[in-house]
């Protein structure tokens, strides 16, 4: 198999025609032969998830990335209705703070706002509507010249995101349960506030992508990365085999004992980081040979935890199929002038 060696100063890359992206990838059904998706782990407790994209282009792979970044929708705080706000923070780091507390709800039920500009969005089927409303209420046993420890006896003096209650609109109530709209996360510190201090807040939610605002990303993050590949031209023991193993990340180089004699092995390249430390051993660099199969991506979705990793991996395919339609039916309308 053709792969793409890490040396110690440099990378040698095949031609792209072996990568995995030649011309016979524009063929539907070869395509379609070839490609093998293969899911590794899914953590939901952590709503991350990891697999492979086998024989498969890179600008594909890049494609869902982006898509995962920018396009798919999720729902986010969008306009804040400050009432009263006597703390210390801000209204606008206030409503920015608030925009970007993750919520729980599910995008694909609602529609885009027809009119942003309008602060007085309404529509049950375009936003959601929460309060906040909070009063830091003073301690009868402070003093006037009280000390912030002082102050941990009252209450309210920490406004977090379980504070934000939602308050349906329209028929919202029969469609949707409290628990299915709150905010993921209850613990995210809003604001501090001290005794007198207040907030009456009146927060409408809406559907929007990342390509607007990073408060619509629906990922924490998703990334990929080449399969790493790496292995023992010779046997490698002792002193050798603990030095061998340092140079990797933890689960790559497994040692075993056998007769008190110590010996490495690879156990899990995948784990590989790329560091390329093995390289600062004489006597280890030319024994390893470290290379990258070009046309297995190792695929990583961490989700804000509104849409679960495998669901957001779907919205994304049907995000760019929707790209795809848009430009075959452009092509269709323009024919041949379509390129001019």
């Amino acid at each position: 198999m053709q792969t793409i060696k890490l040396e110690e100063h440099s990378v040698k890359y095949v031609p792209i025609s072996q990568t995995g992206s030649s011309i016979e990838y524009w063929d539907v059904k070869k395509f379609k032969k070839k490609l093998n998706i293969k899911v590794v782990n899914v953590d939901k407790e952590d709503m991350s998830m990891e697999f492979d994209l086998i024989n498969i282009g890179t600008p594909f792979v890049n494609a869902f990335r982006r898509v995962l970044l920018s396009e798919v929708p999720t729902m986010a705080i969008e306009k804040v209705h400050v009432y009263n706000n006597t703390s210390i923070i801000q209204d606008e780091i206030l409503a920015h703070r608030l925009g970007l507390v993750p919520l729980k709800a599910d995008p694909r039920k609602f529609s885009f706002p027809k009119n942003l500009e309008n602060d007085a969005i309404t529509n049950p089927e375009e936003c959601l509507e929460f309060q906040l409303k909070v009063t830091c209420k003073r301690n009868a046993k402070l003093s006037t010249r009280s000390t912030d420890d002082d102050f941990r006896d009252c209450k309210n003096t920490e406004v977090h995101s379980n504070l934000i209650k939602w308050v349906p609109i329209g028929e919202q109530a029969l469609k949707f349960k409290p628990e299915d709209v709150e905010p993921i996360h209850d613990n995210i510190l809003v604001a501090k506030l001290r005794p007198g201090h207040e907030l009456d807040l009146k927060l409408i939610a809406v559907k929007g992508i990342g390509k607007d605002h990073a408060k619509f990303q629906p990922v924490a993050t998703a990334s990929y990365r080449l399969l790493p590949q790496i292995t023992l031209e010779e046997v490698v023991q002792g002193e050798k085999a603990q030095r061998l193993k340092a140079s990797f990340s933890p689960g790559v180089v497994k040692l075993t004992t056998e007769n008190n004699i110590i010996t490495a092995k690879i156990n899990n390249p995948r784990y590989d980081s790329c560091s390329r430390n093995v390289f600062q051993h004489e006597d280890l660099k030319d024994i390893v040979k470290i290379s990258r199969v070009p046309n297995h991506y190792i695929f990583t979705i961490e989700s804000v935890g509104a849409l679960s990793p495998n669901t957001l991996f779907l919205e994304s395919i049907q995000v760019l199929r929707g790209k795809c339609d848009k430009l075959l039916s452009e092509i269709k309308a323009k024919g041949k002038n379509c390129f001019l």
